[in-house]
């Protein structure tokens, strides 16, 4: 049974990634490795609800993973109340997958409650500078991750949701959230009503590195990738194809290239130091 695991890891992870990754056939946990290779996000739902119980579960399990230096800087918002669920659905953009999710939270970063340890405890806090933030936002990425797995290991499919950072002080001020908090990402769950599309990612070999950073060959790599790509999941309209015009070569990387040629949450670092945040 580990030799037909690892076969197929091998061949999930060939199909990702487009280069070979050597398996151990006898490497304990294949199953979970397997699931992880070949998972993809979710944006069909069955209408089916899902239990606030098993919500909250998740969201608990998701907590449990790593936090800087212990500070526990992350919290989850459940956005259970149908109308507030409806506005946060206009901000983030109203698409149709969205509103289809049964259910949604948001992942927010809270330096907010480390300065109260320091007000309650009569210290000072001297570290009000870009690592402050720093620090909260990649606990509020690590559990969203970790929430991401938890949801997919009991059979909800999920999808975060960028998009809440597009329209921050309006989703913070419907989610109450205080200074020092703000919205890392929403995600969407509900039970999948369709197979996810299984994204191919960029070769390993172009994004592990070894002892030191290296790019040699980075440009033939992306564009191999480009081209592999377009061949099994080509892009199906262009970005601002009105404005550029359509491509004849359109890849992953003139994807991302247009969409990072227009301004994007521009006023988001007015917000954070809004919040509170010294970013020096």
């Amino acid at each position: 049974m580990s030799g037909s695991l690892a076969a197929r890891l091998r061949a999930v992870l060939a199909a990702r990634f487009g280069e070979a990754v050597e398996v151990d056939p006898a490497l304990p946990g294949l199953d979970a490795l397997l699931r992880a290779a070949g998972r993809g996000s979710h944006r069909e739902f069955r209408p089916d609800p899902v239990d606030p119980a098993l919500l909250r579960l998740l969201c608990a399990v998701a907590l449990a993973a790593p936090t800087k230096s212990d500070l526990q800087q992350r919290d989850v918002v459940i956005v259970a109340d149908p109308g507030l669920r409806r506005a946060v659905d206009d901000l983030v953009g109203g698409e149709a997958w969205v509103r289809g999710a049964p259910a949604f939270v948001v992942v927010c970063a809270n330096n907010r409650r480390q300065r109260q340890l320091h007000e309650w405890r009569g210290r000072p806090f001297v570290n009000d500078h870009l690592d402050a933030f720093f620090n909260a936002a990649v606990d509020g990425a690590i559990a969203l991750s970790a929430l991401v797995a938890a949801a997919e290991a009991v059979g909800l499919g999920c999808c975060p949701v960028s998009a809440v950072r597009n329209r921050a002080a309006e989703i913070g001020d419907l989610l109450g959230l205080p200074d020092h908090v703000f919205p890392v990402a929403g995600l969407a769950l509900g039970w999948p009503a369709a197979e996810p599309k299984v994204s191919m990612r960029l070769p390993v070999q172009a994004t592990v590195h070894v002892d030191r950073f290296d790019e040699d060959g980075l440009r033939d790599t992306v564009d191999a990738y480009d081209r592999r790509r377009a061949a099994a999941q080509p892009y199906t309209k262009q970005r601002f194809a009105q404005e550029e015009g359509p491509a004849e070569d359109y890849g992953w990387s003139e994807d991302k290239a247009r969409q990072y040629s227009r301004p994007e949450r521009a006023g988001f670092g007015a917000f954070i130091r809004a919040k509170g945040f010294d970013l020096t």
